[in-house]
């Protein structure tokens, strides 16, 4: 973690900006006092002495965030269960901010002493001990909760295993190339609550369900794999209402045997077609981690200052929008107990907004957008992506690759590195097609897209009239969260192919 240190003490870590020191303060433990039985509240008159508590070095601002999140996790091979695992995490953190200073404690003992430590942890890492800012704490209390007709707590092992067989059993039908299926699935449910100084006081109830499947092909001497990974922000019944298993299945098991007897994909500066889904991870990476105020508050990204200039091309308007509906990234509340909205980040090329939370919008002067995300409660918050995509257009999808002279079609893109400062990227692509004369000629693996955020998003030229978005986990300053990447089919005019191949006839 950049510009942070860290400093363990027992069952607490304090991390604090590294021009402030943390005071090691051992947390004992007592008895439980947040559980899943009192729907993950804390008693008022406590999450006040808390939050007084962690204001006694002169904080301006105090949190306290809890945690309870029940998961399951099965990985299967071959229609064979190869592991199962349960497992419950709780705990607490507090974050105080004087200013832009800012130190967050955390504990897996939540019982009343162990919360007052924690407390006092995170104030004295900001400093020598003053008297707490004067005023009462008013509190509300809000419930979120995620709506789902089947929980996951009333299913059992079973029903797991069974929707997992449905799609292990469509990859090895689907070729007698398939030599292997795998099959992982994840539900969770994570239950928070928040509290703070600025009178937050709410619960949200968070119930998230993934399958990944992955299809291996061998011809006897070489492999490819192809994979599908659907999520939603809903229950169990996902499986019945929204992911239909079989066909994703199937698209898997089809994608390895296509790229199995797939040519190298040649190299050069090419026209480049990016279908929608998960196409749309481009932008994440490497134009979405660049508007988010844990870079822009510090002047480390290529954005900053350019508010209303152009960055993209007219036909590029681009969202992130945490209100959706049981999608993957969604949130009916964000980790400081604000509120997630549809925030506008680029208007037919021009940029429009950021993505902010507390913290940024004092580095920063500008108001939060509900942005602030973390994994859990071993994290402090920071500014994160929802469901971010480039908006639908108003270009055919067809013409997109009929007009092309020669390039490439990115059906499905893999993974990539990035770096934010400069926005430089270099992506694999996981299904690619030769197009030759306005027509795709051949499969071609092995292709990488190379270039530069703030410069391809120049380039596109073509913006298709259907946007999808597909699921994924994005790793920042405060962990892994759930993430949707989208976009419509693109097309990019010009950009830089790497691949091993000679011409395709």
């Amino acid at each position: 973690m950049r510009g942070l240190t860290i400093v363990l003490a027992s069952s607490m870590m304090i991390l604090v900006d590294e021009k402030m020191r943390g005071n090691e303060i051992p947390a004992e433990r007592t008895t439980l006092i947040f559980t899943k039985e009192a729907n993950g509240l804390i008693r008022e008159d406590l999450a006040r002495m808390v939050l007084h508590e962690a204001q006694k070095s002169g904080a301006d601002y105090a949190e306290l965030f809890l945690e309870d999140n029940e998961s399951t996790r099965i990985e299967m091979i071959d229609g064979k269960v190869e592991s199962a695992n349960y497992a419950r995490i709780y705990g607490a953190g507090v974050r105080v901010l004087l200013g832009t200073k800012s130190a967050y404690a955390y504990s897996a003992d939540t019982s009343e002493r162990a919360l007052m430590e924690t407390a006092r942890a995170a104030a004295a890492a900001l400093g020598e001990a003053k008297h707490a800012p004067n005023g009462e704490i008013t509190l509300g209390l809000t419930r979120y909760t995620t709506p789902v007709k089947q929980r996951f707590d009333e299913i059992v092992n079973a029903d797991r295993v069974g929707v997992m067989r449905q799609g292990a059993r469509a990859m090895k039908n689907a070729s007698a190339e398939v030599t292997q299926a795998l099959v992982r699935y994840l539900d969770q449910v994570q239950r928070v609550t928040i509290v703070s100084t600025d009178g937050v006081f709410v619960t949200d109830e968070r119930p998230r369900t993934r399958i990944f499947l992955q299809a291996v092909a061998m011809n006897g001497t070489e492999a490819q794999t192809g994979y599908e990974g659907p999520g939603c922000c809903r229950g169990f019944e996902t499986y019945r209402e929204v992911i239909d298993v079989e066909e994703k299945a199937v698209s898997a098991a089809n994608m390895a045997v296509t790229m199995l007897h797939a040519p190298e994909c040649p190299a050069g500066n090419l026209p480049v077609v990016i279908d929608g889904g998960f196409g749309g991870v481009i932008f994440h990476e490497a134009c979405g981690h660049s508007l988010e105020a844990t870079a822009v508050g510090r002047n480390n990204s290529v954005f900053c200052g350019k508010l209303n200039t152009k960055i993209a091309a007219d036909c590029v308007s681009a969202v992130d929008d945490g209100t959706l509906p049981g999608e993957w990234g969604s949130i009916n509340v964000d980790d400081e107990g604000g509120k997630p909205q549809r925030n506008l980040l680029i208007e037919n090329g021009i940029l429009k907004g950021y993505l902010i939370d507390k913290l940024g919008s004092r580095r920063m002067n500008m108001p939060s957008t509900g942005s602030s995300r973390r994994q859990g409660y071993t994290f402090a918050p920071t500014s994160r992506m929802t469901n971010t995509f480039i908006c639908a257009g108003n270009d055919d999808d067809e013409e997109m690759i009929s007009g092309m002279a020669e390039g490439l079609y990115a059906k499905k893109m893999g993974g990539g590195s990035v770096n934010p400062p400069t926005g430089e990227f270099n992506f694999s692509v996981a299904e690619g097609y030769w197009v030759k004369n306005g027509k795709i000629v051949s499969p071609v693996r092995g292709a990488t897209l190379i270039g530069k955020g703030s410069e391809v998003l120049l380039k596109i030229d073509r913006v298709g009239k259907n946007m999808w978005m597909a699921p994924g986990m994005c790793g920042s300053l405060s962990g892994s969260v759930p993430t949707n990447v989208g976009q419509p089919r693109i097309r990019v005019s010009d950009i830089t192919v790497g691949g091993k191949g000679g011409a395709i006839e």
